[in-house]
């Protein structure tokens, strides 16, 4: 006995059907999914890496003896920064002389977004400089001397802590 197919389903076009739809679903998404990855990686630049490695990790040797410079010096610094008004002031604490000194805004990941600032110092070591709004991060604060004899570091979350107090790393 012979059972016949209903005619239906040979008269339909394979598109028609879910299953070949449902099939194919799966690799169209991965392919999706490969292309945008692949947008993404290669539209932003990898600023996390450096070219020269061996020559930086030369040069923290250098900064080692720029923070105990500082320390053998007794210098600190407190920083206030009042956003509304757009100014940071600050008192260098143990400054040798009245003078310029660098200060350096660090951005966590974006090199181009990074501050520097000349700022002169008056007699008492206080200094107050412009400063444009800044973005909501994990800077990375440097005050060093012009001459790049000493250096006061640390970290600071903006918006989170509105002063920041630099003291020698050991």
């Amino acid at each position: 006995m012979r059972t016949e197919l209903p005619a239906k389903a040979f008269i339909e076009p394979w598109y028609r059907h879910r299953w070949p739809w449902l099939l194919m679903a799966g690799p169209a998404t991965v392919l999706v999914a490969g292309f945008i990855t692949m947008w993404i990686s290669f539209s932003g630049a990898d600023a996390l890496v450096v070219d020269d490695y061996y020559k930086q990790g030369k040069a923290i040797n250098q900064d080692l003896r720029r923070d105990k410079a500082a320390a053998t010096l007794g210098l600190s610094a407190s920083l206030r920064y009042d956003a509304a008004a757009g100014v940071l002031s600050g008192q260098l604490i143990g400054a040798p002389q009245p003078g310029t000194v660098k200060l350096l805004f660090v951005h966590p990941t974006v090199p181009a977004k990074d501050l520097r600032l000349s700022v002169s110092l008056s007699s008492s070591g206080s200094f107050s400089v412009s400063l444009p709004l800044l973005e909501r991060a994990r800077w990375q604060v440097q005050l060093e001397d012009e001459a790049r004899q000493w250096r006061l570091n640390d970290s600071w979350s903006w918006p989170q802590q509105k002063n920041i107090h630099l003291q020698p790393q050991n």
